[in-house]
């Protein structure tokens, strides 16, 4: 009996113990690690993705896409789930064009998952969206739908992650970029994953839309002529910049560069160089301001040669040449529209170095621009007590031993169009939040006085000599509004050294005259053959100018031009001998409309078919806005392919 109860006693103490360690152990799980392993199987049954943002988008000024954001898809599909999986075959084959002899193998195989990459945009999955089976996976894509049009003023992003990586991309990228999103999904035992509304944490936020101050289609002339100009010049590059002086506005950047191993780059931002002849307007400039000359004020020309004395004492000398050779006395006037560099170098030796290096620091020179672009360049202004005194200041009036880039150029001879007051060059016009509201608009911001409006004033009338009649821009002028300019021609400094037979021309163009609305620098690298910038840089500005003009939609006032020039000019005299007729031959510009004349409605052009850059340019051309939805081929318009509609009215674009 005694033992009975021994065993008896040893079993429920089994049980005890036993239980003791169950309830330990459930002790661990739920309470001590509860945590670690509830954790472990939200992980296994559900999965957390971040909802990736869409990238704000960046237009041109009239609202043309330069770079934009479209959502791409990703299908997968499970067999299993199919309600009719004949009818969603044959809807896939239809819809997003996959062979249908390999999708069914995959369905043959009763492969538990099949997955199409695409990527398929949002129109070719839509009617995908209500089959059951069928799951989406979106993703976007960075598209530039006017493909190379200001593409390195534009960049692009990085190669490893969604973020901006050279350009405006990069400088703008936290105003592109969102807030990305979260949301949970499910997962079953073979892992596949089921979105749930219910279990969306964080919508995502799209980034802001940047609407720029590039115009596209005056960005295309740009581009045209510079490419045209190279290939005719057999030129190594060059660079174009349209500016409006009066606000500072960027309108047009072409960068080129054509030889060998050539990297395309904003060199515009980015390329100091020598301006030549370009910057005497700027020693004069220092001269005006500080009082040292007047109208009368003349120095000798030394018929073509002068060897300037480098040292106070005259034991050694720096020859000086001029091109177009005066034997007389030059004014600062004649010195500039003959481009005179022996008149200039003496003028330059009135000025100390502080007070030439005073001016073109005011003139932006030495310094960033401040335009919203990475990497720019500050150029090249020596301090004056590094100047070599006599040396410096006239390689310096010559636009030597100074380096410019092409914005900061044009940003001075703003200066010059806008009375005296230079303007901060920018490339941002609004930001807008994703519903279109504008969160931003930028105003014209004025950096400083440079010169008084007498003195700017000056400075032009001595430009309109530079292109007329004896001066050495001449190519540059158009036939009904005056262009005020200056040519530049300077020798390239390469490897340390200023190389024989390569130079670097420029032209600089105000236009028009009268109210200035462009500022256009023209740089061309080492063209073959004539390399003067009257006769290469001048004539790419005035084929710009024309064509400029042409368009309906380049960002030119028209309303601000001056009425093109009326010639009066006596009829021949009769066959009889007798006095000329007094009946005027009146000459005037083109295209000519009276001053009275309003613009009817024009058909809508057709460009059913064509790309969405060629449709914004044949609408522009016409004289409309263009409002795009979506993207590729245009299939259709409202209002419709030749229906009338007035100048600068919206024409709503449907792509696919």
């Amino acid at each position: 009996m005694a033992k009975l109860t021994a065993r008896i006693a040893a079993i429920q103490f089994g049980f005890a113990i036993g239980v003791v360690a169950l309830l330990a152990r459930a002790v661990q799980l739920q309470i001590v690690e509860g945590d670690k392993w509830a954790k472990e199987a939200e992980t296994k049954r559900t999965e957390r993705r971040v909802l990736e943002a869409r990238r704000g988008a960046l237009y041109d000024r009239n609202g043309v896409p330069l770079a934009i954001t479209q959502e791409f898809y990703h299908v997968g599909i499970a067999p299993n789930e199919l309600n009719d999986p004949g009818a969603a075959f044959r809807l896939i084959v239809r819809t997003l064009g996959v062979p249908a002899a390999a999708l069914d193998r995959d369905f043959r195989a009763r492969k538990r998952w099949i997955y199409l990459h695409g990527p398929y945009n949002a129109t070719q999955v839509q009617p995908l969206r209500a089959i059951d089976g069928v799951h989406l996976d979106g993703a976007f894509q960075r598209f530039y739908p006017s493909r190379e049009l200001a593409r390195p003023i534009i960049g692009g992003l990085s190669a490893d992650r969604a973020a901006g990586g050279a350009g405006l991309e990069l400088a703008l990228d936290s105003i592109l970029t969102g807030r990305a999103g979260e949301a949970v999904l499910l997962k079953d035992r073979a892992g596949r994953r089921y979105a749930s509304p219910a279990r969306l944490v964080r919508d995502p936020v799209p980034g802001n839309d940047v609407v720029l101050t590039i115009d596209a289609e005056l960005q295309e002339i740009a581009e045209r002529g510079l490419a045209d100009a190279l290939e005719e010049m057999k030129a190594q590059g060059g660079d174009v910049v349209f500016l409006d002086p009066k606000t500072g506005e960027l309108l047009a950047l072409a960068s080129r560069q054509v030889h060998p191993g050539a990297v395309p780059r904003a060199s515009t931002f980015t390329d100091p160089f020598e301006p030549g002849s370009t910057a005497k307007l700027f020693t004069a400039a220092a001269l005006l301001r500080n009082g040292l000359v007047d109208s009368t004020d003349a120095v000798f020309g030394e018929g073509g040669v002068w060897h300037m004395p480098v040292r106070r004492s005259g034991s050694r000398t720096r020859e000086i040449r001029d091109v177009h050779v005066h034997k007389g006395n030059l004014t600062l006037a004649e010195a500039i529209r003959t481009s005179s560099n022996i008149a200039m170098a003496k003028f330059s030796l009135r000025l100390t170095p502080g007070q030439q290096y005073d001016v073109l620091r005011d003139f932006g020179f030495g310094t960033p621009t401040g335009a919203e672009f990475p990497s720019e360049s500050r150029g090249m202004l020596a301090r004056p007590d590094r100047w070599q005194p006599m040396y410096t200041r006239a390689s310096v009036a010559m636009g030597y031993e100074i380096g410019v880039t092409p914005v900061q150029l044009a940003s001075a001879y703003g200066a010059i169009a806008n009375d005296g007051v230079l303007m901060a060059p920018t490339l941002i016009r609004e930001v807008r939040d994703p519903s279109g509201t504008v969160l931003f608009r930028r105003t014209p911001e004025p950096v400083r006085r440079v010169l008084s409006r007498e003195t700017a004033g000056r400075l032009r009338e001595y430009l309109r000599g530079a292109v007329g009649e004896g001066g050495t821009g001449g190519e540059a002028q158009l036939v009904n509004y005056t262009v005020l300019g200056k040519t530049g021609t300077a020798r390239r400094f390469e490897d340390g050294r200023y190389v024989t037979g390569k130079y670097t021309s420029t032209f600089a163009a105000i236009f028009p005259a009268e109210d200035p609305q462009l500022v256009v620098i023209v740089k061309i690298d080492n063209p073959k053959g004539s390399y003067y910038g009257g006769s290469t840089a001048a004539p790419v500005t005035r084929t710009m100018l024309q064509q400029s003009l042409a368009s309906r939609r380049v960002a030119i006032n028209r309303g601000r031009l001056a009425p093109p020039e009326v010639l009066l000019a006596p009829a021949p005299a009769s066959a009889a001998g007798g006095s000329a007729s007094r009946k005027p031959v009146v000459v005037v510009g083109w295209p000519y409309q009276k001053a009275d004349a309003s613009p009817g409605p024009v058909p809508v052009p057709s460009v059913g078919g064509r790309s969405v850059r060629e449709a914004a340019l044949a609408l522009h051309r016409r004289g409309f806005r263009m409002s795009l939805r979506g993207l590729g081929r245009v299939v259709r318009t409202a209002p419709a392919a030749g229906e009338p509609a007035p100048p600068g009215a919206t024409v709503t674009v449907w792509a696919e």
